[in-house]
């Protein structure tokens, strides 16, 4: 297939890409469009490091354009806007996450529910209006509609870049299924970089908490450091049985294969599991669910207005990543390192101050 470096754009750019399934990341010049009349093109500065790229750059779903240039948390500095864009000025700091565009017209977008958008347009991997490959944030400048830009609270620390992904595919079920209420039980399986996140933000609204981890080395961590309220071993068998029908709501974070039937028996009578995690397959129990009126449900990342209200309330309410800040020239340990599970809890490239175009 035909990849977008056919078509040279104006605008001189570097990044770090994937050329096959290796997955190997190496120094790449690239091109971007022009700023159009509604256009925002900024210096990027940080960068996260998502789960998804390294599925993406290994092909692992399938239907990998190489080259690939990851990075779909990216936070920057505005250098040029277009003569239409109102939303930002030059200097201002901003954010684009999972998405460059959109149809705008359908149900899914009135209802600023972008990212359920039939013809969505996501950040890395996808083909924009012009026909060319979206590159991400592992490069030194982006180009985005002011209409898929978000802007950056002052007080929010800028390598808070993971809220882009992981803290909006958190906050907005959350937010949906009606578990931002004190008082309200909720479950969290993982406590990865999706998973303490999720801990951060229900601790936050009020919520009782208890993280479910395959680790009984995380429940110190889960407790004393990020607030839970109680820790179950999901082998433990005495320990979830106890528990059973005590949830609310459970975030499913866990992207490695794994039975639902514990999980689900944790929930009370319409209780709610929430996937937002990305298994290759799962088995559905179906009986479970039709003795407790229960449900499982999948969601992606959120809409616009949804983001940046996220990241307002992030800033006011101090709910930040736990992130390893790492030049770009580590990227290919950091991905090791990923698959491995040895991160606390979020890579972020200081893409700033380590990609240096010529």
């Amino acid at each position: 297939m035909a990849t977008s470096l056919e078509t040279q754009h104006p605008i001189k750019a570097l990044g770090w890409a994937a050329k096959d399934s290796s997955g190997v990341l190496a120094p790449l010049k690239f091109s971007r469009r022009a700023t159009g009349e509604h256009d925002v093109q900024f210096r990027v500065l940080y960068c996260g490091i998502c789960h998804s790229d390294l599925h993406l750059a290994k092909n692992e779903w399938g239907g990998t354009i190489y080259p690939l240039i990851p990075g779909h948390e990216i936070v920057g500095e505005v250098t040029e806007i277009g003569s239409k864009v109102k939303k930002v000025k030059i200097g201002d700091k901003v954010g684009v996450g999972c998405l460059v565009g959109s149809c705008r017209q359908c149900e899914e977008c009135a209802n600023n529910q972008e990212s359920y958008c039939p013809k969505q347009i996501i950040s890395i991997n996808s083909r924009y209006y012009d026909g060319t490959v979206t590159y991400g944030g592992f490069s030194n400048l982006m180009v985005a509609d002011e209409y898929f830009i978000l802007r950056w609270p002052d007080n929010l620390p800028l390598n808070c870049a993971p809220l882009l992904c992981a803290g909006i595919t958190t906050y907005s079920p959350l937010k949906r299924f009606g578990l931002d209420k004190p008082g309200v039980n909720v479950g969290v399986v993982g406590l990865g970089g999706i998973g303490h996140l999720t801990v951060k933000f229900a601790k936050t609204f009020g919520s009782r908490v208890t993280v479910i981890s395959t680790s009984a080395n995380k429940k110190k961590e889960a407790i004393e450091t990020f607030g839970a309220d109680e820790f179950l071993v999901s082998h433990d068998q005495e320990q979830m049985q106890a528990a059973a029908g005590t949830l609310d709501g459970i975030i499913d974070t866990a992207s490695a294969n794994h039975s639902l039937l514990p999980l689900i028996n944790l929930l009370k009578p319409h209780g709610k599991l929430i996937l937002i995690g990305a298994p290759q397959k799962l088995e559905v129990p179906v009986f479970p669910l039709l003795q407790g009126g229960k449900c499982i449900v999948g969601t992606a990342c959120g809409g616009l207005k949804e983001t940046q209200d996220m990241l307002e309330f992030a800033a006011e309410h101090k709910i930040l990543p736990d992130v390893e800040v790492i030049p770009i020239d580590y990227v290919n340990k950091a991905m090791e390192r990923l698959e491995k599970g040895d991160v606390e809890y979020r890579f972020v490239i200081d893409v700033g101050n380590s990609l240096k175009a010529e």
